[in-house]
């Protein structure tokens, strides 16, 4: 599907201006510079309880201007305003469904089944693309030579004022770099990455409910290459409600089992042991701080600052 016009979608709600209400990206051309189609671009929101935010979103996807775009809406099975404003986008949606799932993962695993594009990413319903976002992430992949990789722009963290807060974009892109985040975290709106490669990594992890993201980043890292941009690609609103802000500590205890999980025990241990003063106040707030791995790491590095010696070594 070419992406809609401004004057194609329904107007924005009274008062809305700006990106995405009342501007657009241009629209491309139908063939690359070098007269090749553009590669589909396929992209899922997953999407529960958020019609807050979840028109700019949508809006957000489809007026990129984008010549080959596939937009697919995976809705948990909201109860508020979410359905009438999907149904209301619908003639420019692909695919659409509403009905509970067995989390997030679940969500957007069922949206790349639908799936049929080159470059897939996921966009959740608080976040937006910037303008023109589709046609850096295809040029910087049609310019990589890669058949198979991952392209990573920058991303910037917004208030619900709109003001930006920070930026992110990852200093290095090797393996370990990205198993290791911290700088070098990447941000999940502006990670884009081949279908095929996804599936190769096998997907998002369905007991992964607040870094499936690194732990899809950690798996791509060891399969194909990634390209960096320097361009803004899009905003990551942050809210109270917002998992990345309201259950940060359960997000950084997935992220020590994910690199344990793959191989990387050093960075487990070392990250682990700078946790573990936040980590303990979680202990009783969540069952993934009372799994068996999680407890034994936390009784290694208190007594003995020893990780247990299982597998390899970084």
């Amino acid at each position: 599907m070419r992406c809609p016009t401004l004057k194609d979608l329904p107007p924005p709600p009274s008062g809305k201006t700006g990106w995405p209400w009342t501007e657009e990206s241009p629209q491309l051309p139908n063939t690359t510079p070098g007269g090749d189609p553009w590669p589909k671009i396929s992209i899922v929101t997953p999407s529960f309880n958020q019609s807050a935010y979840l028109e700019a979103t949508i809006r957000s996807v489809l007026l990129q201007g984008y010549p080959n775009l596939e937009y697919i809406i995976m809705d948990a099975g909201s109860s508020d305003n979410s359905l009438s404003i999907i149904k209301k986008y619908e003639p420019w949606l692909t695919f659409w469904t509403s009905k509970k799932d067995k989390g997030q993962s679940d969500g957007i695993n069922n949206g790349f089944k639908q799936a049929t594009g080159v470059l897939v990413n996921w966009l959740n319903s608080d976040d937006q693309y910037l303008p023109g976002a589709l046609f850096k992430v295809a040029i910087a992949y049609l310019n990589s030579g890669h058949t198979d990789c991952a392209v990573v722009g920058k991303c910037h963290w917004v208030n619900t004022k709109g003001r930006v807060l920070y930026e992110q974009l990852p200093n290095k892109l090797d393996q370990l770099a990205v198993a290791a985040c911290g700088e070098n975290w990447i941000p999940q709106p502006s990670g884009f990455f081949t279908r095929e490669a996804f599936w190769k990594a096998g997907g998002l992890q369905l007991d992964l409910h607040h870094a499936m993201d690194f732990d899809l980043y950690v798996k791509l890292a060891k399969e194909v290459p990634f390209v960096r941009i320097d361009d803004c690609l899009a905003l990551a609103l942050a809210h109270p409600d917002a998992k990345t802000k309201a259950q940060r500590e359960k997000m950084f205890a997935e992220v020590r089992i994910i690199q344990f999980r793959n191989g990387y025990e050093s960075l487990a241990r070392a990250g682990l042991e700078s946790d573990y003063s936040r980590l303990i106040r979680y202990q009783k707030a969540t069952k993934l701080l009372r799994n068996n791995f999680i407890t034994k790491a936390i009784r290694n590095v208190v007594n003995s600052k020893c990780w247990p010696q299982k597998g390899r070594q970084n």
